[in-house]
């Protein structure tokens, strides 16, 4: 991975603040914090609600997450979480997304999304005004 990563390479952002109880014994963020952060991301882009991505009976669920952990998060503060869409298939599409603390890049993330009908519990084809959404994101 480049050390040249920053916010500005996603173009999907939110912002999250840091909780005192997201520290461990060490004082730095938890590591299972750090997949809190990269949910708030997805959840964003995937069911924002002024432009939901599923339709009706279906929704969205993780079949993989690559998460590297790249430098440590501490308390007090904010992170912004920047996501972007890697690449999109006929039911699922892949996320990259970045945590960043100040403009420090302290985790990156890889995750295959795939949409699912909630009445079968199977995948389902992206409907093409998610197709068309999620390919704007595309860095």
């Amino acid at each position: 991975m480049t050390d040249t990563i920053t916010v500005d390479d996603y173009p999907a952002r939110v912002t999250e603040k840091v909780r005192y109880a997201d520290t461990d014994r060490q004082g730095h963020v938890n590591n299972a914090v750090f997949a809190t952060f990269l949910e708030s991301g997805r959840v964003a882009v995937l069911y924002d609600p002024h432009a939901p991505l599923a339709e009706p009976g279906s929704g969205f669920v993780i079949a993989r997450l690559e998460l590297d952990f790249r430098a440590e998060m501490t308390w007090p503060g904010d992170v912004v979480v920047g996501t972007r869409v890697a690449t999109i298939g006929r039911s699922s599409v892949t996320l990259e997304q970045g945590i960043f603390q100040g403009d420090r890049c302290v985790a990156t993330a890889r995750t295959v999304i795939v949409s699912m009908d909630e009445a079968t519990r199977r995948s389902r084809p992206l409907p093409e005004s998610a197709i068309t959404a999620l390919t704007a994101l595309i860095e």
